[in-house]
């Protein structure tokens, strides 16, 4: 398994994409937008879900901490059945969200890689997406590195997605 942690914005998916594109075997990747939009609608905007806050912060509830936890064991599990498994993920608890990780990895290898950005470069892909909460790329540019532990970072401020998989396949070996 590959697990990319960063901001919103941060150009994660993009280093997905490329990653799967150049990678001999096939990877399948997963990210935490698409187990958000997943969520049942009753989860959303919901304290036992997921809010998103005007200011571009983001609180998440007990139902979705049950659920990311049931999904994470499933990627896991496919990890473990073969699949090559890369996982574009925004951790909101720094450290914490990576020991929930830790936890369901067990002893599963796993390459730890922390996706950086310039908060005003972010900010600015995020302005140019229009899908995201204005704020949420600033406020998460650095929270969600603290305390959390990597084997590599990229920094796609001015470096591309492609050049960031390239390191990235590299450090696979």
């Amino acid at each position: 398994m590959i697990i990319l942690n960063g901001g919103s914005s941060s150009g994660k998916t993009g280093i997905v994409r490329c990653l799967q594109a150049l990678l001999p075997e096939p990877w399948l990747a997963f990210g935490i937008d698409s187990f958000v939009d997943a969520l049942p609608a009753k989860l959303q905007d919901s304290d036992d879900g997921i809010v998103f806050d005007a200011d571009g912060g983001v609180d998440v509830g007990a139902d979705f901490r049950a659920l990311e936890a049931a999904w994470a064991g499933g990627l896991v599990a496919m990890a473990r059945a073969g699949a090559g498994i890369v996982v574009d993920d925004v951790f909101l608890g720094g450290a914490a969200s990576q020991e929930r990780w830790r936890e369901a990895l067990g002893d599963l290898p796993v390459l730890w890689v922390g996706v950086r950005c310039d908060s005003a470069v972010a900010e600015r892909r995020e302005t140019a997406r229009g899908d995201r909460t204005t704020g949420m790329a600033a406020r998460q540019a650095l929270i969600v590195h603290e305390g959390v532990e990597y084997d590599l970072e990229v920094d796609t401020t001015h470096t591309d997605s492609l050049d960031c998989a390239r390191t990235i396949a590299a450090a696979l070996g």
